[in-house]
């Protein structure tokens, strides 16, 4: 006992796995066994109401092949609307970040509360509150109408990928600002005098000085908006329409009233494996750029 009381406190490494051990079992238990899971399921085949265990490759040859041409059609699709969404909510928070990273000196903390306001409420409500607004009889089509802008209500505002897309943005917005906000916060302000002083202008120390450090922060904002949008099933199912159907709808049709689950765990797959590619392919060029570099 002595002795291996000895061994703990000589051992940050030891404490440290310590720490993180109850963490570990439970990512292990609910995430990683879960996909292991899934993944077995993709070899697996369904016939009739019955499940053969067999491994094969027939669930992948069907997504490649020419009957596959739909699912391939919507991962495509589904990785540019989550793409745009990102991309959207990057060029929506990074100036509220920089604002309140460098210009609120004040009650920097109501400001970040202002920020998650919506995400106070359901994200189901956050839905319907934009179908609110660009349904047909909503708000926006009846301001318009009143305005007399319009005759009659827009029937193009609702149910296609646009409505998605400015869905999506408003609903992960607050998972920008913040890391956006922390990466900009850590920025030295003698860094920012020092260009000034060698005669950078705010476009070119914004180009050479902030985006460079802050680009970790925009990285994983962009992130944690374009992977989760990827799975989204509900906000295509409420404001897409036939347009703005995603793969996470095929999804979870073919696990429910198809009653297909190892194709639905197939196209799972697939969908993160193009997710891990496009991801990899995006941070290689962040660094092949310059972009990002790791500071010292």
């Amino acid at each position: 006992m002595p002795g291996g009381v000895g061994l703990w406190h000589r051992s940050p490494a030891l404490r440290g796995w310590a720490l993180i051990a109850p963490t570990l079992i439970i990512l292990t238990v609910m995430l990683v066994i879960p996909l292991c899971m899934l993944v077995a399921q993709s070899f697996w085949m369904q016939t009739g109401l019955a499940v053969d265990r067999t491994p094969t490759l027939r669930n992948y040859a069907l997504l490649v092949a020419p009957e596959g041409a739909i699912y391939r059609t919507l991962l495509v699709k589904s990785l540019w609307i989550s793409f745009v969404s990102a991309t959207a909510v990057l060029l929506f928070a990074f100036p509220v970040a920089y604002f309140i990273a460098f210009h609120v000196r004040r009650s920097r903390l109501t400001w970040i509360l202002l920020v998650t306001v919506p995400f106070w409420i359901s994200y189901l409500l956050r839905i319907f509150s934009w179908k609110i607004v660009l349904g047909f009889g909503g708000a926006l089509n009846s301001g318009l109408i009143s305005l007399g802008l319009i005759d009659a209500p827009v029937e193009a505002l609702m149910y296609n990928q646009a409505a998605v897309i400015l869905t999506l943005a408003h609903s992960w917005s607050a998972f920008a600002v913040l890391p956006i906000y922390v990466s900009l916060q850590k920025i030295e302000p003698q860094v920012l005098e020092a260009a000034f002083d060698l005669g950078d202008t705010g476009p070119q120390r914004l180009r050479r000085v902030i985006l460079p450090l802050a680009m970790p922060g925009l990285l994983a904002a962009f992130l944690l908006v374009f992977v989760p949008t990827m799975g989204d099933y509900i906000t295509p199912s409420l404001v897409g329409g036939t347009d703005g159907v995603m793969v996470g709808n095929a999804i979870a049709t073919l696990f429910g009233k198809q009653n297909d689950a190892p194709l639905g765990a197939a196209l799972a797959v697939a969908t993160m494996g193009a997710v891990m590619v496009l991801v990899a392919a995006i941070l290689a060029a962040a660094r092949l750029s310059g972009l990002w570099r790791r500071r010292a």
